[in-house]
């Protein structure tokens, strides 16, 4: 309840800032037809005390005012109950993003390390298959080499058995 009253009261401050005062209705616009005085000889000559020049407020217009500052600080609170409920709802979705992002990237390390650990198991198959086909072809130089000597006997016996064939 005080918070109430205290906002109808600053809503009455609020609405007295916003119109000129009494004190300023009254001092004249240095320049008129006037001459300059100071600021306390002209309040005198208003038959104002500079004592006085202070407004006073009455019971009712400090309670309009606090009633409009707490209605605005339960505007100002609600705002802010509202940003941080947005807010909250926000991190909640990038946080859950956030986790599903992470599984999933998890998951898709896991399968190129699995895909990369296949990869070189079969590479290393490969690699020691060519090995041994290499230490396997070491044996076929020696024999290319007698199927080329025997080649040459066989082209030599050919050509032999052909001059025998052609003698008239």
């Amino acid at each position: 309840m005080e918070e109430s009253s205290l906002a109808r009261t600053s809503a009455a401050a609020a609405d007295e800032a916003d119109q000129p005062s009494e004190l300023e209705a009254s001092i004249p616009e240095a320049g008129a037809d006037q001459p300059t005085t100071t600021p306390n000889t002209a309040l005198e000559a208003q038959g104002l005390d500079s004592r006085e020049s202070k407004p006073k407020f009455s019971q009712s217009d400090i309670l309009k005012a606090v009633e409009v500052v707490e209605r605005d600080s339960l505007a100002i609170a609600e705002s802010f109950s509202s940003l941080f409920a947005s807010l909250r709802l926000a991190l909640s979705e990038v946080t859950s993003c956030s986790v599903d992002h992470m599984q999933c990237f998890a998951d898709a390390a896991g399968y190129v390390q699995d895909s990369a650990l296949d990869a070189a198991t079969k590479g290393n198959r490969y690699i020691n298959s060519c090995l041994r086909l290499n230490e396997e072809m070491k044996g076929a130089d020696t024999l290319a080499m007698q199927v080329k000597i025997l080649r040459r006997n066989v082209d030599v016996l050919d050509s032999a058995v052909n001059k025998l064939l052609r003698l008239p």
